[in-house]
């Protein structure tokens, strides 16, 4: 009786550990065919469409109010009557019914804009609560409160004023000259006008013909400003010196010797997970809140900024805002610090692309072509692919990816899953071989030599 038992459990037990290398082996397989299928074109990166974008466009700014992505990845869009709310489920998308139009927000934003400008103040459109939250920083004094509240109660009760702990400043480092002129930025993205090879950074950087190097001794030249906008706009292009140095395949660094390749660019969507790289503080994450937000910042108002919970500190200004391998901004600035958080903004690449009149540079080097670091396109080390989009949500209209910073897409870690999967299944026959092998030890015990 006692044998039998424990056949029983020995024999369940084989087959959980052999289901389980089974589904190790499944998903190792898939990964690594994912990452294959997965790897981003070598032709010009495409700028990426947003179809809530064009339906809102359609329906018209008098009968929306913005959209943005759920908290189960699909895209809502606000609609301020029910035959535009049965038109977006139509399409695919869920449909919000609210007050206030998109006309109505755009009119009070440009009241407060049109007001007497104060620095240390910002405010951006809430989509999903249909309101404007304007948020006023530690140096706004009592009486700027206290004329600011009385305009936003004057606009309506949709103004919500918010007083922040920090202050609003752009994250330049003013105090160790790192790249030049007593200034410490980071990188964005590689971009071109077909001719010319840029760095596309924040505007507040530097104003035009400021010389960048890559050491704070100022020995490994990197390039020139030879245009840039700021306040209005954040964004700057510095010109390589020597593009023959340059890695064409556009990589962020995220650290630890990894980087997330860019395909293309797009528009930040409220609710989006975002990612952000920065030389002071690394490999960031956070949410999009908003979109369109205005600041004013002590040297001036920038506005049509990209809102997040992500944090930065300085030093970070300029660096690359990106989800899914695509291009959203570039680093401007805002409150608070990478240990206490606070909310950054944003400039968007593409508004900055189309104004300087660039596109984000190709693709990875190709077979035979020599890289940033004199290696060819063969033998470079891989670079991991964007993650995909989560399991369960549908593509088109109706979902937004949200980036995963485990890295779905690498081969080597299917690989690894793989032999894993393969240890296991050997482990298991040698355990079931053992357990064989002591259970007819006992069993004959008077005769195992």
């Amino acid at each position: 009786m006692m044998h039998a038992r424990r056949r029983r459990v020995r024999h369940k037990l084989q087959r959980m550990v052999r289901l389980a290398a089974a589904v190790g082996l499944l998903s190792g397989g898939l990964m690594v065919s994912g990452a294959v299928a997965g790897e981003a074109p070598t032709g010009e990166p495409a700028v990426s469409e947003d179809p809530a974008a064009e339906l809102v466009s359609r329906l018209g700014a008098s009968r929306t109010a913005g959209s943005w992505t759920g908290a189960d990845g699909r895209t809502v869009v606000a609609v301020t009557d029910q035959d535009a709310a049965e038109e977006v489920r139509r399409a695919g998308a869920e449909a919000k019914v609210v007050q206030h139009s998109m006309e109505r927000l755009r009119s009070a934003t440009e009241a407060l804009r049109s007001s007497p400008r104060v620095a240390g103040t910002a405010w951006s459109v809430d989509y999903a609560d249909n309101s404007i939250t304007v948020r006023a920083d530690s140096t706004v004094s009592a009486e700027e409160w206290s004329s600011l509240s009385g305009l936003a109660e004057r606009i309506g009760g949709f103004v919500r004023m918010e007083r922040t702990s920090g202050s609003f400043t752009t994250r330049v480092d003013g105090g160790t000259p790192v790249f030049g002129d007593q200034r410490r930025c980071s990188a964005g993205f590689n971009v071109t006008n077909g001719q010319d090879t840029f760095i596309l950074t924040a505007g507040h950087c530097g104003p035009q013909d400021t010389t960048w190097f890559r050491d704070r001794q100022g020995d490994e030249l990197v390039g020139t400003t030879t245009a840039s906008s700021f306040p209005g706009d954040d964004y700057s292009l510095v010109r390589y010196e020597d593009a023959r140095t340059l890695d064409r395949s556009n990589v962020v660094d995220i650290g630890n010797g990894r980087g997330v390749r860019i395909i293309g660019a797009g528009e930040a969507a409220v609710g989006q997970r975002v990612f952000r790289s920065g030389s002071s503080t690394g490999f960031r994450s956070g949410e999009v809140t908003a979109v369109d937000a205005t600041v004013n910042y002590p040297e001036g108002t920038v506005t049509g900024l990209i809102e997040t919970t992500v944090c930065a500190e300085a030093g970070d200004s300029g660096g690359p805002l990106f989800s899914e391998g695509l291009a959203l901004g570039v680093t401007s600035g805002g409150d608070g610090d990478c240990t206490t958080g606070g909310t950054t903004y944003f400039q968007p690449v593409t508004t900055a692309m189309e104004s300087l009149g660039v596109n984000l540079t190709g693709g990875p080097p190709g077979p035979g072509e020599a890289n940033a670091n004199g290696q060819s396109g063969a033998g470079a080390p891989p670079v991991p692919a964007p993650p995909a989009s989560p399991a369960g949500t549908e593509e088109g209209f109706g979902s937004r990816a949200v980036t995963s910073i485990v890295d779905i897409g690498n081969p080597a870690l299917g690989a690894g899953l793989i032999g894993v999967s393969l240890t296991g299944l050997l482990a298991a026959r040698w355990l079931v071989s053992a357990q064989e092998r002591r259970e007819y030890r006992s069993f004959h015990n008077a005769s195992w030599g």
